[in-house]
């Protein structure tokens, strides 16, 4: 089997992201600044990555940014989601 040089950069972007979601969802403080995520991810990781990155989180509701960092938003509980859908909007 033959991986393209494109595969092998979509599998380094997807576990660059990866990480940083880990990151982000796992860190003790509920915010984050970039800075400081930046010295909790490799030394390689590439900042022009990282803020497409973030981008893509922020867009997909995983994270927020403010002026007083990121935040982790996302909720994976799926009986909290089905039981949210099903409530009324006041």
């Amino acid at each position: 089997m033959v991986v393209t040089i494109w595969e092998t950069m979509m599998q380094m972007r997807e576990a660059m992201m990866e990480k940083i979601e880990d990151t982000i969802q796992n860190m003790n403080e509920s915010i984050i600044s970039v800075g400081e995520l930046k010295r909790k991810l490799p030394k390689q990781m590439n900042h022009n990555a990282l803020k497409t990155i973030m981008e893509y989180l922020e867009e997909s509701n995983k994270i927020t940014v403010s002026i007083k960092g990121i935040t982790w938003i996302h909720n994976g509980n799926h009986r909290l989601n089905k039981v949210i859908s099903r409530g009324l909007e006041l």
